[in-house]
Formats: C-alpha cells, sequence, structure tokens
C-alpha cells in the first residue's frame, strides 16, 4: 500500500459493489457567495428567510448586486440552514458623515459611520433636534430614503453622551459613532452620509478563489456561486472541489451557464460541453433558465435553486421530478435534447405542461472511473456515499481516534458500531434491508493477509447497497 496520508483521521475508499454507535449527522446546509450593496464582508451570515435577506444585504440588484437572488433562490430549495458570505473589493467603503458642535468656532465632534460598507449607507440622512418630550434633551432620527429608520435620545447632547447612546441602542442595526472632540452637538436638518462604497465592480475570479479557503473552514454540503459564469473561474472551482472532496469533505457544487447560453440555438451544446469538461460528481451542471414573475433567470441563477433543492432534500428523496417553483422555463427542450442531455450529465427543468419540474437528478459525471458504476451519475447516491462518510468520520474522531486501543476488542467495537450504523441506514430505506455487513479487511488480517498494517492503523471492508427511487416504469398493455 503506497500514498498513505500521514495526518491521523478515518479514510474511506468508495467503490462499486464493494462501543459508541455512528449516529447520522445534520443535513442540509448550503454556503453562497454573494455580492450587496450592504452586509458584513467575509463573514458567514446565516439567512432563514425572505425578510432576512433583506435586513441582511438589502434587496437592492442594482450595479452587479445578486444576494436577493441568490439566496431567495436557495431558500426556496429548501435547506436546512443557508450561509450567505459577501464578497468585495478594496473600494468597498462604509458611507459615513461628521456632525459639529456648537462651539463659537464649530468643530468636528463626533463622526457617524454605517455599520457596514456599500452604498446603501449614501442613502441615510441625519436629523438633530430638541426632543418633544423631554425639556433640554436632544435626539437623533436616523432616516432611509425619507423612511424614519430609528429614534435616538442623546441626553444634552454632548458628544460623549451622544456616542455612548448610539453605540448602546441594541435596536440600531444601521450607524455607529466615534467622539473626535468635546462639545454639544449641533442641530441639523436632512444631513446625508457619502463615501458609502460597494465594492462589487473590482471583484476578480481571485477573490472568488480566495473566498474558498474560508469555506473550507465550514462544515456545509452544497455550494453554490451567486450567478457568475466566467469559464475559468468554473475550472477554479471545479479544481478545489475535486481537492477538498479527495481530502474528505463531501461538499457538492451546482453551476451553470449565461441566459445566451440557456436560449441560444446551440443552448444543447453549450450545456453538454460543460458537463463533458467538468466530467465530475461532485458538480452538478444546471442546463435550463427559468422564468418567475415574468422575468427570466439564467441556469447559473437557478443553480441556487437547485443547491437548496439538493441540501434540503432526505437521503433517501430523489431530485427527480421534484417540482419548481418557476412558471416556466426560458427554453423548453425537446424529448431528443432531453434524452441527450441527461445522457451528458445536464441537469435539467421541464416544463410538463403543466408546471416546472426537475427532469432527472444527476450530476455532471460522463465518463465512469475504475470503481464506479452508473448510480455514481446520481445526486442521490454521492449525497448518501458523502453523508455516511461523514457520519464514520466524526464518530471515529470523537470516539475512536486516540481513545480505543488497537486490540482485537477494540477493532470489534469499532466493527460492532459500524454494523449499527448501517442498521440504521437500512430502517431509513437508504440503503437495502440485507446483505450489509462491516469486517476487518481481509487484505490485512485473517491467515493470508497481503499486507501488515501499522500499530495505529486499522483497515475495515464496508459492503451495502444503496437503494434508488423508481425513474422509469415499463409495462406491456395487452389489447384483446
Amino acid at each position: 500500500m503506497t500514498n498513505q496520508p500521514v495526518l491521523p483521521g478515518l479514510y474511506m475508499n468508495f467503490v462499486s459493489a464493494a462501543g459508541s454507535a455512528i449516529q447520522p449527522g445534520a443535513r442540509g446546509v448550503v454556503v453562497a457567495p454573494v455580492k450587496s450593496h450592504w452586509g458584513p464582508v467575509n463573514q458567514f451570515v446565516e439567512v432563514a428567510n425572505e425578510a432576512a435577506i433583506k435586513e441582511l444585504f438589502s434587496d437592492d440588484e442594482s450595479d452587479g448586486a445578486s444576494a436577493l437572488t441568490t439566496l431567495y433562490f436557495a431558500l426556496l430549495g429548501g435547506p436546512k440552514k443557508l450561509l450567505a458570505y459577501r464578497i468585495a473589493d478594496s473600494s468597498a467603503a462604509a458611507a459615513e458623515l461628521t456632525l459639529k458642535n456648537t462651539a463659537a468656532t464649530a468643530e468636528n465632534s463626533v463622526v457617524l459611520k454605517a455599520i457596514y460598507p456599500g452604498k446603501r449607507g449614501n442613502g441615510f440622512k441625519i436629523t438633530i433636534q430638541p426632543s418633544l418630550s423631554v425639556a433640554n434633551a436632544k435626539e437623533l432620527k436616523l432616516y432611509e430614503d425619507g423612511t424614519l429608520l430609528r429614534t435616538i435620545a442623546i441626553g444634552d447632547g454632548e458628544a460623549t453622551t451622544a456616542v455612548e447612546a448610539i453605540n448602546s441602542d441594541a435596536a440600531n442595526k444601521w450607524i455607529t459613532a466615534v467622539k473626535i472632540a468635546d462639545g454639544v452637538l449641533a442641530d441639523v436638518s436632512g444631513e446625508a452620509f457619502f463615501r458609502g462604497e460597494s465594492g462589487i465592480s473590482g471583484i476578480t475570479n481571485g477573490d472568488y478563489v480566495k473566498a474558498t479557503e474560508a469555506f473550507e473552514t465550514q462544515d456545509f454540503h452544497v455550494l453554490t456561486l451567486d450567478g457568475v459564469t466566467d469559464a475559468a473561474l468554473r475550472t477554479s472551482i471545479v479544481a478545489w472541489l475535486k481537492r477538498v472532496r479527495n481530502e474528505g469533505k463531501g461538499i457538492i457544487a451546482t453551476l451553470g451557464g449565461t441566459v445566451a447560453e440557456d436560449t441560444g440555438a446551440d443552448a444543447v451544446n453549450k450545456a453538454v460541453t460543460r458537463s463533458t469538461a467538468i466530467d465530475y460528481e461532485g458538480i452538478v451542471n444546471v442546463g435550463t433558465g427559468a422564468k418567475m414573475n415574468g422575468k427570466s433567470y439564467s441556469s447559473a441563477q437557478v443553480a441556487a435553486w437547485v443547491a437548496g433543492l439538493i441540501a434540503g432534500q432526505s437521503l433517501k428523496e430523489s431530485s427527480t421530478y421534484a417540482a419548481a417553483p418557476f412558471e416556466d422555463v426560458t427554453r423548453r427542450w425537446t424529448r431528443s435534447e432531453q434524452e441527450s442531455g441527461v445522457q451528458n450529465g445536464v441537469f435539467l427543468l421541464v416544463h410538463d405542461g403543466r408546471k416546472v419540474k426537475v427532469l432527472r437528478g444527476v450530476n455532471s459525471l460522463v465518463t465512469l472511473r475504475e470503481g464506479q458504476n452508473k448510480g455514481w451519475k446520481k445526486i442521490r447516491k454521492i449525497r448518501v456515499l458523502d453523508q455516511i462518510n461523514a457520519d464514520l468520520q466524526r464518530t471515529a474522531e470523537d470516539n475512536y481516534i486516540g481513545k480505543v486501543n488497537n486490540t482485537e476488542e477494540g477493532r470489534l467495537a469499532l466493527i460492532s458500531a459500524g454494523k449499527q450504523y448501517l442498521q440504521t441506514l437500512a430502517l431509513e430505506n437508504v440503503i437495502e434491508s440485507t446483505g450489509f455487513d462491516v469486517t476487518l479487511d481481509p487484505r490485512f488480517y485473517g491467515s493470508a493477509p497481503q499486507f501488515q498494517p501499522e500499530d495505529d492503523q486499522v483497515f475495515l471492508s464496508w459492503t451495502a447497497d444503496d437503494t434508488d427511487v423508481m425513474e422509469q416504469i415499463f409495462g406491456t398493455f395487452y389489447v384483446q
């Protein structure tokens, strides 16, 4: 045995036909990089609903912002958790406003800054005026495009008091304050913030590639991009995904093409070409765009919904014929085109005359590699294998590696836990209820082993037959 890993851990190799109980882990986490005019930069933020998208990132999609569509589509797919990661270039800056005091020679006293970088902050305006309810007191009113966001009582208006009031207001989600000089703040009306920059125009493929370094620190299952379609970036993402999957991180990515590629006369060829170039079970290549509320979206944008769908389904579910929330597709493929797409690893949405649905839950794998069978072309099978690997890895790290002696008793405990785990999968109809087993690998143990394991190594042989769903029903109708 050569090229063995150096680091401690559990290493699983899946091939076709081939103490503490192991418990199934949580599924359903999607990560999506986005561009926006508001929100934290280079941080993971959990997004639970459409209102949260607007609060965290705003609903402004001008100038290349992508957060609203990407995150909304992902949520429509139904993941257990959605993590957004805003990327921005070096020009990103928070809008700000400097307030003066009432000294005889007015001085700059307090600097107000938007909490997040972005052009949204340029729409903020401040009014400072005497309080209508408290004598000898002032209040600060924060407006956005004419809408009052928040009124903050700032006491007598002295700079220190005002700064403390602004920064300690738990309901203030928009601005911070810094004192630069003493004095009472002067009254102002409708003073506007400025210099806010979103940092979108200068974003490059390198920014997405750099973001993948952060992605590796998270425990998630599906990655989707925010509608970007650059071929070089796609190549980089595929290479990154192959590496992390080879390292044991079971991530699936959903990608797609442009509106022009989706709707052109050569749409089938474009989609098939993408899949054959990727040719990998960890990538889902979406081949059709879709329409919602009269607006057309590219397959790269629809890929966000596909990511949510994949993450949200149970292991015994298939995305085949899953209903989609769209009103139509941007191009209806003919039956022969659909057959060509499915055979060549293209994930398609179709309109069946009543609704839009997934045609077949396939990934972009076209050419089978050693140890693979046709099942590797299905998203469901890859999800099952990824989950098994994650569950075993987690339990091995938590309960066995570095904790249990590598004796016959210890190995039997590990085998027993493995069998219990497979029994759980069988009860959930993820694998067949008969024929599964866990044994010591006969290549390393028994009367005639081929290899000698090191003292700290255990080699197991796992056997299970994963189930599938009905996707094709054939019958013969006899007419008498």
